[in-house]
This record gives C-alpha cells, structure tokens and sequence, in this order.
C-alpha cells in the first residue's frame, strides 16, 4: 500500500486506535495510520467511529505543528493523507505523562478529600506505565528509574525523567495558553516520548482528542472531549455522532492556535552609525518570532519628526513595543517615553569606553517617566518579547521552550561530564 509516494512496509505495532508502519526507503521513518475507532477503559469500551480518523489526524497535526513552531522536539513530520503523518521512527518509553491544571476523573478516586476543580500550582505531574492488562498502573520516579529502560542506545536515568517531566508540564502550559485564547480551558492531558535512532528524546505518539479534557469557557457540563463518551453507559448512533461533532470542533478551534502575530518592536535609533547594534537586537527578535522594524530618528535634532514616527506606530492597530538606541545623552528614550503609553526600552550603543556614561544617561531620566534600560542588544529583544508574552501566546511558549530547551541541554551536559 503506498500513501502520498510513501510505500508501506511492516506493521510494527498496532494499537486500538491506530497501526504504525514502516516505510520502505526510510528507515528511520514510520508512517502512523489512525482508525475509525473510539474506546475507553482500556478498550473494554469500543465502537466504530467513521470519520474520526480523519479528524484525529487533523487534531494532531495541528497540534505538533504549534510544537514544532515555538521550538520543541518532536518525532512529527507532515500529514500524509487523510488519516496518516510521517513521524521519526522511535523506541517508545513505556511510560504516559499526565499532566493536571485541575483535579478530576481517576485523580479524585485515588485521592479521597480532595474537592473536584482543585487547581495545581505549578500543574501537577503524575506518570503511569503503560500496561492495559493491569490498567496502566501508576508509577513513580524511582520506578522509572529503576527499571533501566535501553531505547536505541539510550538508558533512561533519572536526568532523562527530569528532561521528559520538564518537558511535559511544557507542553501543557503551551497548550493551555493556546486554548486559553479560545476560551477554553485544558484541564489534563497526557503525551508519550520515544527515542529515536540518533538516540535523541522527543515528544512523540499522537495528540488528539483522546489526549486530554477540555471545558469551553472553564465549565465541565460544556466539555468536547473523550470523556463524553466515556460517561455513557448506553452509546447511541446519535451519541457517537455528538463525539465526532464535538472532536470536529476541536479540530477547528485549533486553526486559530497559529495565526499570524501582531506584535511588533520598533528600535530606533538615533544616528545610522548604530545600525550594527540595531540588527542585532532585530536578530535576536526574529529569532524568538518578534517581527521587528528599524527607524532613525533623532530626537534631539529632529524632535518634531520622532513625534511623527511615534504617531504612527500608535495608530497601527498593532501592538508595538518601543526600542530606543542612542547614545552620549540618550533624548531619545525619554522623549519616546514621554509621549507615550507604548512601552519603551532604552539599549544604548556601549562600548568599553563609554559604558558608564551612556548608561547613566538612559537611567539618570526626568521624573513621570517609565523607560526602562538594559546593556546589551538581546537583553532588549528579550525584554520586548516578555512584554508581548502577556498577551501573545505564540511569543509566550517561544520564551517557556527556549527556557526548557536551556534546562535539557543543561541536563545532557550534566549527564555526560559526571557519568551518573
């Protein structure tokens, strides 16, 4: 069977709701098919669903296409037809992260006491081996660790459950910002890792409507997920066509989760000598997916001109953040500042021998002003991207993946120098 120019080769396992494949020509590539199939209680519950593959596939590239936008490793590649995408060929951990904002479903039956709607802060982390025959007990760290599990040269140790850990609440909260903008709430969900034939530990598997709970506007009774089937004591048709409604428009909320930003930087500067300083600070914007323009202007010599820039990025329609770039006596900063209710950064252009005369004059501004000022050029793009994180999702999990992307290459530093 050939899929989109990809052939089909072996089964190499095949699940209640999909078969994964090999494919010939790429050996370290699998192709993941889904299948008109529902179930729940480890698959005691089940009922033909048609369509809902096609919609799980949907869901889930739609959901790794965010992950992979803001930076996180992951197995997925692209969509190859209706019902199946291309994935990195792993060896999967054995082990479901879950992920909880709020305490519902098994959480409360396995811990009596505690009200439903309990909210964890920072969300609460829980693993379960994967074995449906004991129904997925739960495990703790220490079990992972002691059962040394070897996935394609790799032995997961304790550094791999902190990486695996960190990156799950990760996806969580990116996830959950993006919902957040559509009103919804992500009240759980569970992701899987594998290894894949570098050795390399990526988010991998499928997510999709099975994956988690979500409550439109924060309330249980309006809830699209799984778990309506799963409350059903007797499945109508009528009731699985409710489900696959309600996963369709999961899959539609999720067209929203990528659209284009509207934030913006503005640096400007006071002379075009500084425009060296000025691109690096647009680099490091770009790089965490700030759109960014330059402008020059001095305020001092052409005070009636910056008013005139400054006019127009305020009625844009855009959310702009302000970067300021001069030196010797920055006016330029505090006559943005002055004028304005947009957030300003003062960067001034130092060097060895002028730093603490051009950093004094950023800082030492007349009072009634709220410039803020740092040293160096991605101190500033950083600045302005966590302004813009407040209300820009996409910005926001660009900065939580960069931070947990430092964490693990930390860890995978730390691992290999101390052998443990």
């Amino acid at each position: 069977m050939t899929v989109e120019g990809y052939k089909l080769g072996k089964i190499v396992i095949e699940g209640k709701t999909k078969k994964v494949y090999d494919v010939d020509g790429h050996p370290h590539e699998v192709i993941l098919v889904s299948k008109d199939r529902i179930t729940a209680g480890d698959g005691a519950k089940a009922h033909d669903l048609k369509g809902k593959a096609a919609i799980s596939n949907e869901t889930n590239a739609k959901v790794f296409a965010l992950l992979n936008a803001v930076g996180l490793k992951t197995s997925f590649i692209k969509s190859v037809g209706e019902t199946a995408f291309l994935a990195k060929k792993c060896e999967m951990v054995p082990i479901e992260w879950v992920t909880r904002r709020l305490a519902t479903g098994s959480f409360l039956k396995r811990n009596p006491g505690v009200p439903e709607g309990f909210r964890f802060y920072p969300p609460l982390q829980e693993t379960f081996f994967k074995d449906d025959a004991n129904h997925d007990p739960q495990w703790s760290e220490q079990q992972i660790i002691a059962a040394n599990f070897k996935l394609n040269g790799l032995t997961i140790t304790r550094h791999e459950v902190d990486m695996m850990r960190r990156t799950s609440i990760a996806v969580f909260e990116v996830l959950e910002k993006a919902w957040a903008v559509r009103n919804c709430a992500l009240i759980d969900m569970k992701i899987e890792f594998g290894v894949d034939s570098s050795g390399e530990l990526l988010v991998s598997d499928i997510i999709d409507s099975d994956s988690w709970r979500l409550w439109p506007s924060g309330d249980k009774r309006l809830m699209k997920d799984k778990q309506v089937y799963r409350n059903l004591s007797n499945v109508t048709d009528q009731d699985l066509e409710t489900i696959k409604s309600n996963f369709k428009w999961i899959s539609d909320q999720l067209d929203y989760f990528l659209t284009p930003t509207e934030s913006l930087a503005v640096i400007l500067m006071g002379s075009q000598s500084d425009e060296e300083h000025c691109r690096k600070i647009q680099k490091s914007c770009e790089a965490l997916g700030l759109p960014s323009e330059l402008r020059i202007t001095s305020a001092h010599k052409g005070t009636e001109e910056t008013l005139k820039i400054l006019a127009e990025y305020e009625g844009c329609g855009r959310d702009v953040v302000l970067i300021a770039v001069a030196g010797r006596s920055n006016g330029l900063g505090p006559v943005l500042s002055g004028n304005t209710v947009l957030p300003v950064i003062n960067c001034p252009p130092v060097n060895s021998s002028n730093i603490n005369q051009d950093i004094w004059s950023s800082l030492n501004v007349p009072s009634g002003l709220g410039c803020t000022t740092v040293a160096y050029p991605e101190a500033a793009a950083l600045a302005a991207v966590q302004i813009h994180a407040l209300h820009d999702h996409l910005l926001w999990s660009r900065l939580r993946i960069k931070a947990l992307n430092t964490f693990v290459s930390l860890k995978k530093s730390d691992k290999s120098i101390s052998r443990k």
